[in-house]
């Protein structure tokens, strides 16, 4: 092997990594986390945001509604295939849109559904009869002994998301306000927003540091590979402690 890659591990995963001589490699995510003591709906979770971030999420929610777009959810088998060739209309033209080719086929969503369709959540976005964008949410139940006997860790993941109308803040409860409310609903522990993006934060999606692992087997290559991984993980410490500067989290007392 030229290199090796560990990409998404759990905490005993990138320990063992670590152990066995990989480098190590840490990024920034944005998760919208359940507390100890479950939300009970939407409303709930918002009272332990700062006042100026509920007002921000109840105003682009209201302009959703007031553009008279509804949401229809359907899981697993329940997506249909018309459902599944509407998303990926979506999902090609808004890639186009943006000036790239979308890099999944619809042979790999036709995959999907058909090996692993109890893995997806679609939320459909209607108006005025029309259907008019979806964001498909990848789902996960893990069995973690660690934090309980027999205890399940579910998991969703988002999003590939696409529109055929420019609709205001509709990406932002497309893509984040309702699978943060259906994760609520159904008593998920944690929604993982993808990569990037600092406008997350303002939706309720907090940083957290995501690792990898690491080994190359050019000796000098690895070597300058382990000297940058030392200055960016400085980086990171400090990219972290501001963002969390900035949470969007009510501190005690107000």
């Amino acid at each position: 092997m030229s290199s090796l890659h560990m990409l998404f591990g759990s905490e005993d995963d990138v320990s063992a990594c670590q152990k066995a001589g990989l480098m190590l490699r840490h990024t920034v995510q944005f998760h919208w986390t359940n507390r100890e003591t479950p939300f009970t709906h939407f409303d709930d979770f918002l009272t332990t945001l700062t006042q100026e971030k509920r007002k921000k999420i109840r105003q682009e929610r209201r302009k959703v509604a007031d553009a008279g777009v509804t949401f229809r959810s359907a899981l697993g088998t329940d997506i249909t295939e018309s459902d599944w060739d509407f998303f990926y209309q979506c999902y090609e033209r808004t890639y186009w849109e943006h000036g790239n080719a979308p890099y999944l086929s619809r042979d790999f969503f036709r995959m999907m559904q058909q090996t692993m369709p109890e893995n997806w959540l679609l939320f459909t976005a209607t108006r005025d009869g029309q259907d008019v964008a979806t964001s498909l949410i990848a789902l996960q139940a893990i069995n973690t002994p660690s934090i309980g006997q027999n205890s399940i860790n579910k998991i969703a993941y988002g999003r590939h998301w696409g529109t055929l109308e420019s609709i205001d803040c509709l990406h932002f409860e497309a893509c984040y306000y309702q699978a943060i409310e259906w994760c609520i609903q159904k008593g998920y522990h944690r929604f993982e927003g993808g990569a990037q993006g600092e406008h997350k934060m303002a939706r309720a999606l907090l940083p957290i540091k995501a690792s990898s692992a690491h080994w190359v087997a050019h000796p000098e290559f690895a070597k300058a590979i382990h000297h940058f991984l030392k200055r960016e993980e400085m980086g990171i410490g400090n990219y972290l402690d501001d963002l969390k500067s900035r949470s969007p989290v009510k501190t005690a007392g107000l």
